[in-house]
């Protein structure tokens, strides 16, 4: 590692992540060992799965689900993300409006925003303690041309039922202090989280309710009415697949999202003085306006965890499984972090991991059910999916249960996607896509305006 990134004595690079470090990396459960018939057989154990699973023994108690998972529960992003409960959309507000309708658009959005404060009330209700406090998002500009981009933000999500009181421009340092801020807007629709505690106490909820969780049990095939493993096949009226970033390991599934990498780092405990300096005093969440952007959050004891891309994408759709974070990311991140809070160049990285989230082809999140063959997904939530994966799971649970309410209506139920393009098209495009987005980051430093390279990087690849 560079010099010029200092490091713990304890630092660590992967190992799934640092959310996992006070209470150890689980090793898998059982495997399935047999042949299985089910009602719902989910693959995946991450959010969307464990969710799904969740509301469907609450809705049906009779109900036979069984779990598939290649690793173990929250392996995958579940347990490695920002631990942003958000309610932005994830997606894009014009595209649901162009199939659905202005009116159908916005009530997306407003059950995004209520979802929130679901998983809360499910932590609240399972005894999962997930170190939720519910105190906003400020997002930073540090450039005119961002500031420029973050006030026509706001204006632009007015149409969409986004009101003062669930956006707002706010004072530079009105919130915390940043380096060099020049605009900040803030929105309470935002919870800290601690992503592992979430997966791990939403498993343990499934588990009690009656749901088998069959770690270590690779699916090697989905099919209509069944999941094939090397230790047995389960069959089901409903196969529900909940596999986001990896997604393109199973059969014929290589193009259908993109694994989209980001990495993190996790600063040792900083001490009172530093919060202080900063005036975050909050648990509020951390982003900003740039192209090539960043995310961070506070955590319970005290540290910076803070995240943005590293190698963005892998060729062939291949993914790094174990987290591990390249030096160049390492050091790009913790440049960015004290260029954010110089008083944080006095701290050390304790541990740097990776992981990967499912990107659609027109970047906007779905979920899907065909009664005719069983066969179900919800994902592609483009980074969003803490706070989506709650609302897939109720909805899927209604669209499996054969009820049609509101959530089966929302504009993203039922949306078809076409494929990424074959290599090395895509690789070709993703990587020039953040290639502009640096450059543009760069030249905006002394520009008024976006700069229209990435513009064209939007264009290359849908975003």
């Amino acid at each position: 590692m560079s010099a010029r990134v200092p490091l713990s004595p304890g630092y660590v690079n992967g190992d799934v992540a640092f959310w996992y470090r006070s209470s150890g990396v689980p090793a898998p459960g059982p495997p399935l060992d047999r042949d299985l018939q089910a009602d719902v057989v989910i693959v995946g154990a991450g959010y969307t799965g464990l969710w799904t699973a969740y509301y469907l023994k609450k809705a049906r108690p009779s109900l036979e689900v069984v779990v598939l998972e290649q690793e173990f529960a929250g392996f995958g992003a579940s347990g490695r993300n920002g631990g942003w409960l958000t309610g932005d959309l994830a997606g894009s507000h014009e595209r649901y409006a162009k199939t659905h309708g202005l009116a159908e658009a916005k009530r997306l959005q407003r059950e995004m925003y209520a979802s929130i404060d679901e998983v809360i009330a499910v932590c609240e209700k399972e005894g999962i303690d997930a170190d939720i406090v519910k105190d906003g998002v400020v997002n930073v500009a540090r450039t005119t041309a961002q500031a420029a981009r973050l006030r026509a933000s706001v204006t632009a999500a007015r149409p969409w039922g986004i009101t003062e009181q669930d956006l707002r421009l706010v004072e530079p340092g009105e919130r915390l202090r940043v380096a060099g801020a020049v605009a900040a807007t803030w929105s309470p629709h935002c919870a800290r989280i601690q992503p592992a505690k979430l997966a791990q106490g939403l498993a343990r909820a499934v588990r009690d309710l009656g749901v088998t969780i069959y770690e270590g049990t690779p699916v090697t095939q989905i099919a209509p009415h069944l999941a094939r493993t090397p230790y047995g096949t389960v069959r089901a009226r409903h196969v529900i697949r909940a596999t986001e970033g990896f997604t393109a390991r199973l059969r014929g599934l290589r193009r259908q999202w993109l694994p989209m990498n980001s990495s993190m780092i996790v600063t040792e405990p900083l001490p009172a003085s530093f919060w202080a300096e900063t005036g975050w005093h909050g648990a509020e969440l951390l982003g900003d306006l740039a192209h090539y952007y960043m995310y961070a959050q506070r955590t319970a004891d005290d540290r910076i965890a803070f995240g943005g891309r590293g190698k963005p994408y892998l060729y062939g759709s291949r993914v790094d499984a174990r987290g591990h974070t390249h030096e160049r990311t390492v050091e790009d991140l913790w440049d960015l972090l004290t260029d954010f809070f110089p008083a944080a160049a006095s701290s050390s990285v304790a541990h740097t991991w990776s992981g990967v989230l499912g990107v659609p082809r027109d970047w906007c999140s779905a979920v899907h059910l065909d009664p005719a063959t069983g066969l179900g997904w919800a994902g592609g939530y483009t980074g969003h999916g803490v706070t989506t994966t709650n609302l897939a799971g109720r909805t899927l649970r209604d669209l499996i249960l054969g009820e049609e309410t509101p959530l089966t209506t929302l504009p993203w139920v039922g949306r078809e996607v076409r494929a990424w393009e074959p290599e090395p098209l895509r690789w070709l495009g993703v990587h020039t896509m953040y290639r502009l987005y640096r450059v543009a980051d760069h030249r905006e430093r002394s520009m008024t305006r976006t700069s229209v390279l990435a513009r064209l990087a939007d264009r290359i690849t849908g975003h």
